[in-house]
């Protein structure tokens, strides 16, 4: 009989000892599914965070590329104005000083031509 209590209490430490597992199981599965909830929130709140601050990083990127078009074109419209009033000077020059134009194309044309021979000749001594 004493043999008999022995194998009762044996199975009855199994039995606990299966039990205590059984709830160290439970808890873990729990706490790790407690942890992916909150991982799966963390990954959420980032994505919901970090899409309106991409959208304003893109907007923003948006208008510094419009600024510099702008400024392009800006730029571009104060240089073809420059340009028209040295051509409209020139014009009004050559109008009120034609024989002083002239020579000074002339010399012009002469000193390129020089220039355009000592080059070429240089180019033929190689």
């Amino acid at each position: 009989m004493s043999n008999k209590l022995a194998g009762d209490s044996g199975a009855h430490l199994v039995d606990q000892a299966a039990l205590k597992a059984e709830h160290a199981i439970a808890s873990t599965r729990r706490l790790a599914n407690e942890a992916m909830d909150g991982l799966a929130g963390s990954v959420e709140d980032l994505r919901s965070t970090a899409a309106p601050a991409l959208s304003r990083v893109a907007e923003q990127a948006g208008a510094l590329t419009q600024s510099g078009v702008d400024a392009v074109l800006n730029q571009s419209h104060r240089l073809a104005d420059k340009a028209r009033q040295a051509g409209d000077g020139t014009v009004r020059y050559i109008q009120h000083q034609p024989v002083k134009s002239m020579l000074m194309a002339a010399a012009t044309g002469a000193a390129l031509m020089a220039l355009l021979s000592l080059v070429a000749g240089r180019r033929n001594d190689r």
